[in-house]
């Protein structure tokens, strides 16, 4: 994408451009994030696409932030190789990240805080006195509180975005605050928007129409999508305890499940809240918990336990960078062993990972669909991109959403809890046994009634039933769908959020006349089946994934396909600096590999 143009167009008309990734550097206090949502919502409620990225520190006393914007007309995937545009808030702001610009981008910098190296002839400099402008807009007292929004109504004038759709947007988020707040939002917007910059190479910038279907659209991040998509899913149960980045689904479900009837506890420890939930499961809710991968680890015996019992629930790991602390605020796919295998003994449970932020609700929705229909429980596998990017998509259908109940109604006489030869159908308490024997559940291995049991063939028995359920559940999973041809040289895989950039490295070949194809798989554990023949019909397959390569050379998802298909033509891309994919990344992967 060349954003600027080779040469002026006619006077009166702009340059339209069908793509944007603006970069706003600055400290956690300075409200970046807020002028990115702002940008973001406006994309949405603009029939744009649009995709955010974001990173902030992991102290309390704050740092150095960035957020992210790219804005589209047509589908955007990733959040962009290079920005086009970098704000530049400070002077380690922009000597941080001059090197993000593409040859030819434009670094607006606030010259109040800000000397750039005019020797760089790649960059167009624009240097904006955003501090002491602010000041004198907002007044003394303010000092450079307001800056942000100084910036968002200088960006919302060079984009010829909807002014007034953007001004709705501020008042809807500053309402509830004192209206001196609000007042002095917009006397620092309008100040930026009235600021003359000139046309920077001589000409002004808007974007095309976007393609996005119209109607209700929905402009959110990823962990507000996932509870909404628990709630939608009849979840009114559930328990954690705080940790980066999951505590925003904590919040909102704190917030939200009391108008449904529901309850949230916030526990005193990781332990106590996936007990609880357990408690929950055992009354016979799809009950839910979550953390990231420090608190799974917490989780786990516990885990095991409903793992025995069968009971079903759902657990979130919104995963980060590790081992230990690691990078709390970081991006990795690290935790799928985890997921799998953390638990002592053979602990089958459910695995999935969404791929994007719409897909996030629809993952809920089917992991608890899952939990119930197999009483077991799932784990879900999002990320800290995910949870904190923003995205628009179309609004959900709720038509067939309904209530949640207990299923109290009296079991027969062949009614039994944990059936050798069928599945598990867990009775709530206060469930009428019309035969006068009422189940046991326990985290001991037990009969077909729940009851303790050491037996060595039943052991055998009932370890085979809890692993049978989950092929069961594989065969009725679809195959996943290919994205390119259906045979060739290279096939890429990926999970979870890897999804955009692969998609996006796949179109790039092809524009290059490069033949590339990819599948993505939502279902990691069990897998569907058909892989293998998918696979099969390639000379190569990639899986490309944010974890390390290990002792062996593959990361953890290439590990587990390796191991199940025993295909030596399966190859790994992995990568563990906490940040996401860069098509070239992937690019340049392929291609080292292919030289081999």
């Amino acid at each position: 994408m060349s954003l600027v143009a080779e040469k002026t167009p006619p006077e009166g008309e702009t340059n339209d451009i069908s793509d944007a990734v603006i970069r706003l550097a600055g400290n956690s206090q300075d409200g970046i994030q807020t002028i990115g949502g702002f940008l973001a919502r406006l994309a949405g409620r603009s029939a744009q696409e649009v995709m955010t990225y974001m990173t902030i520190p992991s102290t309390i006393s704050g740092g150095a932030s960035i957020f992210q914007v790219r804005i589209g007309s047509g589908e955007v995937l990733s959040p962009g190789d290079d920005a086009d545009f970098l704000v530049a808030f400070y002077q380690d702001s922009y000597e941080n990240h001059i090197n993000s610009l593409r040859d030819g981008g434009v670094c607006l910098y606030d010259s109040d805080h800000v000397e750039p190296d005019t020797n760089d002839k790649r960059v167009t400099y624009v240097g904006i006195p955003m501090t002491s402008t602010t000041v004198e807009a907002i007044g003394g007292s303010a000092r450079d509180r307001g800056k942000n929004i100084f910036v968002l109504g200088l960006l919302t004038n060079l984009f010829e975005l909807n002014r007034e759709k953007l001004i709705t947007i501020i008042e809807t988020q500053f309402k509830r605050k004192h209206e001196s707040v609000l007042r002095n939002a917009m006397l620092a917007f309008d100040s930026g928007y009235a600021y003359e910059i000139g046309q920077i190479h001589d000409h002004n910038y808007s974007f095309e129409p976007g393609s996005a279907e119209e109607g209700n659209r929905i402009t959110t991040d990823g962990n507000t999508a996932l509870t909404y998509g628990l709630l939608a899913a009849g979840v009114r149960y559930g328990a954690g305890y705080p940790i980066t980045p999951w505590s925003s689904i904590m919040e909102t479900l704190r917030s939200e499940l009391p108008k449904y009837g529901g309850i949230f506890i916030q526990s005193e420890d990781e332990l106590a809240a996936i007990a609880s939930t357990v408690g929950f499961a055992y009354a016979g809710h799809v009950a839910v918990t979550g953390s990231s991968g420090p608190g799974l680890s917490l989780k786990m015996e516990a885990l095991g336990y409903a793992s025995m019992a069968e009971l079903p629930l759902v657990v979130i790991n919104v995963q980060r960078g590790g081992p230990s602390t690691g990078l709390p605020t970081s991006v990795e796919q690290s935790d799928l062993m985890q997921a799998i295998y953390g638990s002592h003994g053979d602990t089958p449970r459910v695995v999935i990972a969404p791929k994007d932020v719409e897909d996030c609700y629809h993952t809920a929705i089917e992991a608890c669909h899952i939990a119930k229909e197999f009483s077991t429980p799932v784990i879900i596998l999002t990320d800290q991109s995910l949870a904190t990017r923003i995205e628009a998509f179309p609004e959900p259908d709720l038509s067939d959403i309904k209530e949640p109940g207990l299923d109290l109604e009296p079991r027969d006489e062949e009614f039994l809890p944990y059936p050798l030869e069928s599945e598990t159908k867990h009775a709530p308490p206060g469930t009428k046994m019309l035969n006068g024997k009422y189940p046991v559940v326990t985290g001991l291995e037990h009969d077909e009634w729940g009851h303790p049991s050491s037996n060595p063939e039943l052991h055998q028995k009932m370890t085979n039933r809890r692993r049978n359920k989950l092929k069961r559940l594989a065969s009725t999973l679809p195959a996943p769908e290919v994205y390119g041809a259906e045979e060739g040289d290279v096939l890429l895989i990926g999970w979870g959020s890897t999804w955009g950039p692969i998609r996006e490295a796949v179109d790039t070949a092809l524009k290059n006349e490069q033949q590339l194809s990819a599948i993505h798989l939502r279902h990691i554990h069990p897998m569907p089946e058909g892989i293998d023949d998918i696979i099969g019909k390639f000379n190569k397959s990639i899986v490309i994934e944010m974890n390390d390569e290990g002792l062996y050379g593959y990361g953890q998802l290439a590990t587990l396909l390796r191991a199940r298909y025993a295909n030596p033509n399966i190859h790994s891309i992995t990568k563990t600096d906490g940040l996401g994919f860069k098509i070239r990344e992937i690019i340049a992967g392929i291609e080292k590999i292919s030289d081999q």
